[in-house]
Parts: C-alpha cells; sequence; structure tokens
C-alpha cells in the first residue's frame, strides 16, 4: 500500500497476550509517538495467557500472530509484533510482503546505537534464554551486557505499578553498575507505561520498546513508499 497525502497510513500492533487492558495501553503509547500520516490500530490474541511469562507459551503465540497478520479483517501498512520475544515475526516477513517489526528487535536495534552497551531490565526470569538470543540474532552480541530480573513474581509486579517501578528501577541500576550497560532496555510490552516512568530517573537511555517499534515501522513504510 502507497502513503499519500489523501491517505493515511495503518500500522497494525499485535498483542500476543490475551489481554485487551494490555493492547489498550500499548496502542496509546504507540499513538502518543507516532507522527502526522500514521494510524495505528491495535489486535489482541485469544489463545494465548494474559501475560507470557514461559518459553512455551512464547513459541505457541507466534501460530496466532501470524493468523492475525494475514487475516484480511487487519488490512494495513505494517505489522509490530508487541511482545519482547518477536513471537511470529519471523513468519510475519516470510509470508506477508509488509514492513514487519517487533519491539525486541526494534528496542535492541535502538539501544545500541552509537556503539553503546546496553543490557535488558525486565520481570520473566523464565524467557532469559528467549531475550538472550534476540542479540545473538540481530548480530550485537558483543555489545549485550545481559538481562537482570525485577525481584518478584511478574504477575504480582503488575497488579501493583508502584512495586512495578520500583523492582525495575532495581533491575536497571544492576545492568548500569554492576554489568556496564550503557543503555537499559525495558523488556516488554506491558512494561510500556512502567518504561515511560522510568525514562527521567537515570543518566543513561532508558529504552521504551513500544516507542522503539514504532519508530521503526514508520521509517520502514516510509521507505516503502517512496521506492
Amino acid at each position: 500500500m502507497i502513503q499519500n497525502s489523501d491517505r493515511r497510513a495503518r500500522i497494525l500492533l499485535i498483542n500476543p497476550n490475551s489481554s485487551v487492558a494490555t493492547t489498550a495501553m500499548m496502542v496509546a503509547i504507540a499513538r502518543s509517538t507516532a507522527v502526522d500520516g500514521f494510524d495505528i490500530d491495535g489486535a489482541t490474541a485469544t489463545r494465548a495467557p494474559h501475560m507470557i511469562v514461559t518459553p512455551d507459551a512464547l513459541d505457541a503465540a507466534s501460530a496466532e500472530v501470524l493468523e492475525i497478520a494475514q487475516s484480511d479483517r487487519h488490512a494495513c501498512d505494517g505489522v509490530i509484533v508487541a511482545a519482547f520475544g518477536d513471537p511470529g515475526l519471523a513468519g510475519i516477513k516470510a509470508a506477508i510482503r509488509l514492513p514487519a517489526v517487533g519491539i525486541g528487535e526494534s528496542s535492541m536495534l535502538a539501544a545500541a546505537e552509537n556503539g553503546r552497551r546496553f543490557g535488558v531490565a525486565t520481570t520473566t526470569p523464565l524467557l532469559k534464554a528467549k531475550i538472550d538470543a534476540l542479540p545473538d540474532a540481530l548480530g550485537l552480541r558483543s555489545r549485550y551486557t545481559g538481562t537482570r530480573f525485577a525481584d518478584g513474581d511478574p504477575q504480582e509486579l503488575m497488579r501493583d505499578p508502584a512495586r512495578l517501578r520500583a523492582a525495575l528501577a532495581g533491575a536497571v541500576e544492576a545492568c548500569i553498575a554492576q554489568d556496564g550497560a550503557e543503555a537499559v532496555i525495558i523488556g516488554g510490552g506491558p512494561l510500556g507505561e512502567a518504561a515511560r516512568e522510568l525514562q527521567p530517573m537515570f543518566t543513561v537511555p532508558v529504552i521504551a520498546p513500544i516507542p522503539s517499534a514504532v519508530a521503526r515501522i514508520i521509517r520502514l513504510i516510509t521507505a516503502r513508499a517512496a521506492d
């Protein structure tokens, strides 16, 4: 689809978690960072848990994410996969001739700009291997300082925003002070609001994954329209 002066480009944000409230939150963040000429709509998976916290759930989400992206109900100019492990993203890129990005890959690329060393602060220790695989796939292993996990059960933390913010702040501090990170990603779509709140608290860049993905998909859509 070609963007022109009479038509706004449409970005589809797919939430692989099955929480409609989380989708609404992520879409609101995405819309607040989008530039003129781009609309962002959300779609929510129905077969996944409310919050994906295990490797099996992340892998299982891939099929439904691809189904949503391919659905005629969701005609769009570009796709954002809004879970940090980017489930289904490889399938979308292989099957659909549209720009597609994940919040995991987008935030890591943004964090690594200008040669920075970067870490990840998040809440899901069972997904460590999945997170560690992302910088390898992107050729960023030498800049990746590792992932630090917030103290506490992921789902309990999500129910207490103040506790979540404090626990993530501790993980960010560990990334900086103990691992030498020069930028820290808040690793998760459902953590989008916490990411924005944490940004002013640190002198190093704290990377919010949803705005990173929005900026990247807009660049890709714009470049495609110019071809």
